[in-house]
């Protein structure tokens, strides 16, 4: 059984930054791709970005590009995201994720794990 527990968030004004935290628990982190997506209310469940098993490759959504940065830190077992330049629009419940086919880590149906999910809010 894998847990990933997310920390950070919470409210900030446009043009703030946050960091968010997903720490998993077991030996394989290192063998999976990782990644974020978000939900805002009423929306489908929304992909941020992902990164591979190494860190060396990283991919966004074009919404969050120049903003965000994903990374890892595979001594730590954790992902992080680092989200800069902040906008109303990026409000959201986040989630980290185990993707399990590289292929597709854009699609939220190819991860077996998330996250309990973080609060972002930005404010006007």
């Amino acid at each position: 059984q894998v847990q990933l527990v997310q920390s950070g968030g919470g409210l900030v004004q446009a043009g703030d930054s946050l960091r968010l935290s997903c720490a998993a628990s077991g030996r394989t982190f290192n063998s999976y791709f990782m990644g974020w997506f978000r939900q805002a209310p009423g929306k489908e469940r929304e992909f941020v970005a992902h990164i591979s098993a190494s860190g060396g490759r990283t991919s966004y959504a074009a919404s969050v590009k120049g903003r965000f940065t994903i990374s890892r830190d595979n001594a730590k077992n954790t992902v992080y995201l680092q989200m800069n330049s902040l906008k109303p629009e990026d409000t959201a419940v986040y989630y980290c994720g185990r993707c399990l086919d590289p292929q597709f880590c854009s699609t939220p149906t190819k991860y077996d794990y998330w996250g309990q999910g973080t609060q972002v809010t930005v404010s006007s």
